[in-house]
Order: C-alpha cells, then sequence, then structure tokens
C-alpha cells in the first residue's frame, strides 16, 4: 500500500530560516521526511551546508526557503524607493492616504553635516511640513461641504469615511525626506540581491541602512547574507551612465505628452492568441501563428473571446497573454509613482527625482484658499532644489515634494497590464493613480483593439474626468 499523503509545516518558531533551507534542501538526495531531516540538523551543520552548496558552489535556490520578516521604521521615502525596488519580496508601508505627518518627520543626510546648504535644507523640508499641517483642516473643511455628515452619523465615523479625501490632496506637499515605516518579507536569496543594490547605492541612507538590514537579517540567516556587499559594476555602471547621459544635454520638457506608447508588437495579439492554442495543442508555434495570421478578424475575434471572456471580477488571464508585451513612456506625480513602483511584476526605469518637470495642483487645494501657498511652497522647493542639486544631485532629491512630476519607462505584458488597470482604476484608488491607470487601458485598447477591449477599468470614468475633477493643474 503507497504511503499516506502528509501535509504539514514546519514551525519558523521551533526552526531557524536557514534550518528550514537546509531542510526542504536536502529532500532531493535524502529519503527520510522532512521532520526527520530537521531533527537531524543543528544550527552549526546547517551553516556548514550553506557554506558548502549555497556560497562555494552557488546553489542560491536553496536560500529562498530561509524567509525573513523585516521592520525598518524612520528612514526616508527616498531610500523606501531602493528598498521596494526589489521584484521578489512584499512590503506594507505607512500610508500617505490615512497618516498625517509632523513638522520634523524628514531625514536630514549624512552628507549635509557641517554644508553650508544643509540649514536651506532643514527649513524647506520644515516648511513644506508646516504648509502641509496648514493645509489638512483647510481642505478637510472643503471635503466636509462636499460629503457633509449623514444625519445619524458621528463626527469620528465621518472622519473614517472620508479621511483618505483630505489627506490625500494634502499629501503633495510632502517632500522625499519624509520618515516613512515599512515592513518587508523576502527571502535569503532575494535578501541577498537587495543588499547588494542598497550597499552600492550613491546616498549614505541608503547604504547604512542595507548595512543594518545584513547585521539584523544574520542574527536569523548568520550565513546567506554574510557575503553581501557593494557590488563595483553597479557602482560603476550607475556613475558612467549618469556621466554620460549628461553629455547628451537635454533639456527637460515637460510638454510633451505625459503617457506615450513607444513600443508594441504589431503581431503581439496573434502571438499571444496562438500561445494559447499552443498550450492546449500539438503544432508548433510558427504553425499555429502562421494559421491565425490567415484567420478572418470575426473568427479572431471569436477566439479572443475563448481566451478572455469569461474572465471574474478577481480573475487573471491566462498566462499566455503574457506573451504580448508593450513599453510606456510615463510622467506622473511623485505621489502616484510611489503608487506605480509596487508593481514590480514589470520593468520600471524611472529618472532621478527632481523639481525640473513641472508640477500637480489639487483641485481641492485650490477650492481650500490654499493655492497661492502651495505654489509658493512648490517654487521654493525647486530653489532650494537646484541648489542642492549643485553639490550633490542625489541629496538634492530628498527635497522634492510628491507634487513635482517624475518620468519613468515602464514595459510590462498584457496580463500585467490587466491586473493594474482594473485595480488602480476603482474609486478607492488615489485619484493621481486612477488617471495614470485610465490612460494606459485606453492606449492599450486603441493599439491593440482586439484583446485590448477586454481590459476592465472600472465603469464610468476617463482620464479626462480625473484631471477635470480632481486637477487644477498637472504640470
Amino acid at each position: 500500500m503507497p504511503p499516506k499523503r502528509q501535509v504539514y509545516l514546519l514551525d519558523p518558531q521551533k526552526l531557524r530560516p536557514e534550518t528550514i533551507a537546509v531542510t526542504f534542501a536536502k529532500t532531493s538526495r535524502s529519503p527520510e521526511s522532512f521532520r526527520e531531516i530537521a531533527a537531524e540538523l543543528t544550527d552549526e551543520k546547517s551553516s556548514e551546508f550553506h557554506e558548502k552548496w549555497v556560497v562555494g558552489y552557488g546553489h542560491s535556490s536553496v536560500a529562498e526557503h530561509a524567509v525573513l520578516h523585516i521592520a525598518v521604521e524612520n528612514v526616508s521615502r527616498l531610500a523606501v524607493e531602493t528598498l521596494e525596488s526589489n521584484r521578489l519580496a512584499a512590503y506594507t508601508e505607512k500610508s500617505t492616504r490615512y497618516q498625517k505627518w509632523r513638522p520634523t518627520d524628514f531625514f536630514i543626510p549624512a552628507e549635509l553635516e557641517g554644508h553650508p546648504l544643509q540649514p536651506l535644507y532643514i527649513e524647506t523640508c520644515s516648511r513644506l511640513l508646516e504648509i502641509y499641517q496648514e493645509t489638512l483642516p483647510a481642505v478637510k473643511a472643503v471635503v466636509k461641504q462636499e460629503m457633509p455628515c449623514a444625519p445619524d452619523e458621528s463626527e469620528a465615523a465621518w472622519e473614517r469615511r472620508t479621511r483618505s479625501d483630505y489627506i490625500d490632496c494634502c499629501r503633495f506637499l510632502l517632500p522625499a525626506a519624509s520618515l516613512a515605516n515599512v515592513g518587508m518579507t523576502i527571502n535569503a536569496r532575494a535578501l541577498e540581491h537587495a543588499l547588494q543594490k542598497m550597499l552600492s547605492n550613491p546616498l549614505a541612507e541608503v547604504r547604512s541602512l542595507g548595512q543594518g538590514i545584513k547585521e539584523v537579517a544574520q542574527t536569523e540567516v548568520p550565513t546567506l547574507v554574510k557575503y553581501a556587499d557593494a557590488v563595483p559594476y553597479l557602482e560603476e555602471t550607475s556613475r558612467d551612465l549618469l556621466a554620460e547621459s549628461g553629455r547628451l544635454a537635454l533639456e527637460p520638457d515637460f510638454k510633451q505628452d505625459w503617457c506615450r506608447l513607444v513600443s508594441f508588437e504589431q503581431k503581439g495579439e496573434i502571438n499571444s492568441l496562438a500561445a494559447a492554442l499552443y498550450r492546449y495543442g500539438e503544432g508548433s508555434f510558427p504553425e499555429i501563428s502562421t494559421a491565425l495570421s490567415q484567420m478572418s478578424s470575426e473568427e479572431l475575434k471569436r477566439l479572443a473571446e475563448l481566451v478572455l471572456g469569461r474572465i471574474g471580477k478577481f480573475d487573471l488571464p491566462i498566462r499566455e497573454l503574457e506573451h504580448i508585451s508593450y513599453t510606456f513612456d510615463l510622467m506622473m506625480d511623485q505621489g502616484a509613482y510611489f503608487e506605480f513602483k509596487r508593481h514590480r511584476m514589470m520593468t520600471q526605469s524611472p529618472q532621478p527625482l527632481t523639481a525640473r518637470l513641472g508640477y500637480a495642483v489639487p483641485r481641492r487645494i485650490v477650492l481650500a484658499g490654499m493655492e497661492s501657498t502651495f505654489r509658493t511652497a512648490m517654487e521654493d522647493a525647486r530653489k532650494a532644489y537646484e541648489l542642492l542639486a549643485g553639490y550633490n544631485p542625489h541629496i538634492a532629491s530628498y527635497i522634492v515634494p510628491n507634487a513635482y512630476n517624475r518620468r519613468v519607462l515602464a514595459s510590462f505584458n498584457f496580463r500585467s497590464a490587466y491586473h493594474f488597470t482594473s485595480l488602480r482604476s476603482s474609486p478607492g484608488a488615489h485619484f493621481s493613480i486612477r488617471r495614470v491607470a485610465r490612460r494606459i487601458a485606453e492606449e492599450i485598447q486603441n493599439s491593440t483593439p482586439l484583446i485590448g477591449s477586454f481590459l476592465r477599468p472600472y465603469p464610468g470614468e476617463t482620464w479626462q474626468d480625473v484631471e477635470c475633477n480632481y486637477f487644477a493643474q498637472t504640470a
């Protein structure tokens, strides 16, 4: 009689992450159960295993079984960007839509210690956060007029219902230096790569954060991240490409279209549908693709309906829809980018955060009578940015408020686009990212209408509606 199926957890409270990783690794050659393998291991034996096989022979996939939950507090949102740029991890961070910042809640970089520009940096950050505090009650009053308390609703209940509606307008004032907390769940293999990037970063804060995370991680995975260090390739390539881009001497231009589909595959729709048939058929891909190329538009529409027509509200398209890709050159406010970057199943190449691409003005800021104060704050931040950029452009990014625009080149497949445009076009999404999601959906629908017609952005709103209803200015 065959052995009985077993399904159980290896308790991380009883076994260290490195021991769990070895336990799973050894099953490839040991006939013993996972419990039996784990019972034979000690921390020392686990460390020896990883030194030999993971470090010595490069069997890095073993390290993916060692998972850590790392809490990071009081780091700048600029540093959080680097931390969250690692694709194979999960993050939850302090929300600018539900929490409020105090005037002292900002990071002061070590590079400015004793420098003549440090007082300007501190004054600019302090003033931005002071105006942020002044703007909160003013915008709250506007929201209360637009969305008054229900007859049976308490003030506390109204606050819970509308909190994000006024806070997420004021977040445009927050500089990238604003302090944040973030929780990260990551495996040791991905963490080693993350640490290498952080330890190679030009910002002292990010390098210090990387060292701190490494030290904390080594209490649980002493071997698997021990050799994570700065990577000369990353340091030197970043330095040289920065210099080369400077030689192009291109002036920033924010008057161009803020959302441009710069590349997509002309045969992408045919190829993605051919891939769907390939999975269930027996012919070669060229044969199937050629057959589809000879189909009528009605036949292709019927096939697309078979592939995409039955998707439920919480479903994702089948994986074969990853065989069609799009590349967008996007410009969005930094607040929107901070949400956009969470969609890590795409390739993103963000430009440095600057104050040279114009800024967005939320309509409720104007209605609250704070437009002049807001614009003065943006102009003061821009002047401070330019002075700081003359000393160190990396440091200058700390001073840039969320209102300023950011460029990012993003490449992703239809499946990722489906998820992004569905999630970020919903009424609960911030209006800045709704504008981006709806415009991307429109561009995909226009360029690849056969499958693009199956995108499901939330109905009842266009990206033009978002601009008209929520922005007084977008650049």
